[in-house]
């Protein structure tokens, strides 16, 4: 007989199942549950709801628990989904749900699940917190998905247990629950009759982990086919950590330690060092670090050289030898070793990966550029040719024509400067090349601009469709003190 630290009450602790045992992603032994009531059933799962939650997160055990796909070889749940408050639940994008059930309806439940709580700021509802001690009194298995864990604790179901939650929000639940073993690394911990998960899409691992539990691998991989995710996550949410802090830190007197660390991650130093400049012991600046960040300060300070390294291994070309001296890692093997383990890859493939992503997507970019720019002047002159047939001019269709200095409208003179008519078309008005109907070369590049303007000249000539001939000659205006050669005029060279 063990007594109940909260409501002092006398209850009988009993061996737990296999299926009901912590596994390796929980952090130290599996904790006693209690026998399931006689009133409970293991296949009822409960999904308790609150208006303001995510629609995401609240969807994820609807979804898992909640749809017969017994075709696929998944045995089937009974959902129950519970308000955890009066009036219409809000969710994302003002969308408004009406639970079929209320609190009542957990006292059936073998499972209870919180998605997701609307705000780590406020806290939950009384009665609901009631409701989650009861069940959790007598037997039911208790989940909380994201930041389902703050209505947790709240309720005071993670005291001494290890938990996690969005790496995001770990510092806050560590801080404002200190008896709660925040793990911000890892995707869910299962601790027996508790069960926490990480931010977000973490909420899926965890409710393929129930399934798994409680019918096997098979019926797991079956749902997690339907579904078209990995039926396993090796890795944890280290991988997706920032360095960023929750802003309550900054009032704590060790924000300023950490702020420090942060801007000397390529000294190195060690957590003696940091607790010296806390100017405490080794042991009280480690039970404040935890309080502070979630993690112990060694884990921590790890994270941060190698999400350091990361960033250096994409927008530098160090080696990996000097990136790890610019992280303040004492080797390039521990570099090598620490980010492994944290992202999966070693520093040189993961770099190979992230240049080989990039040069496709500038190559898109450009690619999609040069075909706007020439659909652009294409339509231009579509137009420019659709006019002049209008006007009667039999080969506006094969020749751009110009227009005449003097306004008189289309001839075939000696070849003028031409007025541009280019407004229309977003550039600037102003002469043309003489005999260069159509040109887009100014003639009023003079002859001081020296090579660079030959240069700059030949370029847009090129780039707007003159061809080779007109480029040329585009190019040769910068002889001294006149307007440069006249260009031909298309007319004037054979046709074909």
């Amino acid at each position: 007989m063990t007594q109940d630290s909260r409501t002092g009450a006398a209850t009988e602790a009993t061996t737990p199942s296999p299926a009901r045992t912590a596994t390796a992603t929980a952090t130290g032994g599996a904790t006693a549950v209690r026998k399931l009531s006689a009133r409970r059933r293991k296949e009822v799962v409960a999904v308790l709801m609150f208006s303001g939650g995510p629609i995401f997160e609240s969807s994820i055990p609807l979804s898992v628990f909640g749809v017969d796909r017994q075709d696929a070889g998944v045995p089937r749940y009974r959902l129950l989904v519970c308000a955890g408050e009066d009036g219409p639940l809000r969710t994302t994008g003002g969308l408004e749900l009406t639970a079929p059930y209320g609190l009542d309806a957990l006292g059936r439940a073998g499972t209870v699940v919180v998605p997701a709580w609307r705000s780590i700021s406020q806290p939950p509802p009384a009665a609901a917190l009631a409701a989650l001690r009861r069940a959790h009194e007598e037997g039911a298995r208790i989940i909380g998905l994201c930041t389902g864990a703050f209505v947790l604790a709240a309720a005071g179901l993670l005291d001494g247990r290890p938990a996690t939650t969005h790496w995001m929000y770990a510092p806050t639940l560590a801080k404002r629950y200190p008896s709660v073993h925040v793990d911000p690394r890892e995707l869910f911990v299962d601790d027996g009759d508790i069960l926490t998960s990480a931010g977000t899409a973490a909420g899926i691992d965890l409710c393929l982990h129930v399934v798994r539990t409680d019918h096997g691998a098979d019926a797991a991989n079956a749902l997690a086919r339907r579904l078209v995710v990995p039926p396993r996550r090796g890795a944890g949410q280290e991988r997706y950590l920032d360095r960023s802090l929750p802003e309550e830190i900054g009032g704590d007197p060790l924000a300023e330690v950490v702020a420090w660390a942060l801007e000397h991650l390529h000294e190195q130093f060690d957590v003696e060092t940091l607790a010296a400049r806390a100017y405490m012991s080794r042991r009280t600046f480690d039970r404040r670090f935890r309080s502070l960040t979630g993690s112990a300060p060694l884990q921590w300070l790890i994270t941060q050289r190698v999400l350091q390294a990361q960033r250096l291994l994409e927008t530098s070309d160090y080696s990996v030898d000097e990136v790890a001296g610019r992280c303040g890692f004492r080797s390039p093997v521990a570099l090598r070793g620490h980010f492994r383990r944290q992202l999966g890859a070693s520093p040189a493939s993961y770099r190979s990966a992230f240049r080989a992503r990039r040069p496709q997507e500038a190559e898109r970019g450009e690619r999609d550029g040069r075909g706007e720019r020439a659909e652009r002047f294409d339509r231009i002159e579509r137009d420019g040719r659709g006019e002049r047939m209008e006007r009667g001019d039999p080969r506006g269709d094969l020749l751009p024509h110009p227009r005449r200095a003097d306004g008189d409208g289309p001839g075939r003179g000696e070849p003028e400067v031409y007025a541009a008519r280019q407004s229309e078309h977003g550039r600037a008005e102003g002469p043309e090349v003489a005999g260069a109907p159509g040109s887009s070369v100014p003639a009023r590049l003079r002859g001081d601009r020296g090579e660079r303007g030959a240069r700059l000249a030949a370029r847009r000539a090129a780039g707007r469709g003159l061809g080779p001939s007109l480029a040329q000659g585009a190019a040769g205006l910068t002889q001294a003190g006149g307007r440069g050669p006249t260009l031909p005029a298309p007319w004037d060279r054979p046709l074909g």
